[in-house]
């Protein structure tokens, strides 16, 4: 079986030990969508793990499944992901417990007229690495944020009181996985993320997770939540296809769920978990 990964880092830990699993029965064949000549080839892998977010990833992941390859996620789940507009309309039709959101076309245009009551988060609309997350307390911190980011269209969400930890939450098929982070609104360093046992987490939060994988369509998937008090939930980002780094099973269950949706179930066992190399 050939497997295909749309991604500019097949090195990616997550990925290398998921292709160490994989390579000693299957061939495991990177498609950089950076590279000057990356095309779809003529005859396509038959299962892609989609680990790239940029119009042109997205666009190769749309034209293999016009030819019948399944990706994982899709091109459409993908970029669903990366509109938190979208996201906020689609989890709060759905029923999902998501932060209330308001869309503005432009940073500079909302501070000019909007009085600040209460704290706010303030995010890029479009989700991208390096993009606008940042909690505004006074008229005068959204005024100096206005001006670092003025044309940037953004969401706004009433900053809700937790316990200043994200709960880091991912789903591989119907696996999932758990750890504790300090949140990047908290002042001072973020520092490494704490392991947690699902069943650590609050009653229905891992059931949770998977209403929203099967809301927005995918298979590999994060999502943030945080606790509002009493272990109530309150998802603030879905991501598509995240990193999900040292969480031992992960590679495993990746690999177990890419043949599964090209068709096979057998998984190689020879291959250590966290191995990071190819098929040499």
């Amino acid at each position: 079986m050939r497997i295909g990964l749309i991604t500019p880092e097949p090195g990616h830990p997550l990925l290398a030990a998921t292709t160490a699993l994989l390579c000693a029965e299957h061939e495991v064949e990177p498609l950089d969508p950076n590279a000057a000549a990356a095309t779809v080839p003529d005859d396509p892998a038959d299962v892609y793990l989609l680990k790239s977010r940029t119009p042109r990833a997205l666009a190769l992941a749309r034209e293999l499944e016009r030819r019948g390859a399944p990706v994982v996620n899709s091109a459409d789940a993908t970029a669903l992901c990366q509109d938190r507009t979208a996201m906020a309309e689609l989890a709060t039709r759905a029923g999902l417990p998501f932060a209330d959101t308001r869309t503005y076309g432009s940073l500079a245009a909302w501070a000019s007229g909007a009085p600040l009551r209460t704290p706010v988060v303030v995010k890029s609309r479009h989700s991208r690495r390096r993009d606008l997350v940042a909690r505004v307390d006074d008229p005068a911190g959204l005024r100096e944020l206005a001006a670092a980011w003025p044309q940037e269209p953004v969401v706004v969400q009433e900053f809700a009181p937790n316990s200043g930890w994200d709960h880091k939450l991912w789903a591989i098929g119907d696996r999932v996985f758990a750890a504790l982070r300090r949140s990047e609104l908290s002042p001072g360093e973020r520092g490494p993320a704490r392991p947690l046992a699902v069943d650590e987490l609050p009653d229905g939060w891992a059931d949770l997770v998977l209403r929203a994988g099967a809301v927005f369509s995918l298979d590999v998937y994060g999502v943030d939540v945080i606790d509002t008090g009493g272990g109530t939930p309150l998802i603030v980002d879905i991501n598509a296809f995240p990193g999900i780094r040292g969480q031992a099973g992960a590679p495993q269950a990746l690999a177990a769920l890419t043949l599964s949706r090209a068709g096979r179930r057998a998984v190689p066992a020879a291959a250590a978990e966290g191995e990071a190399g190819g098929c040499g």
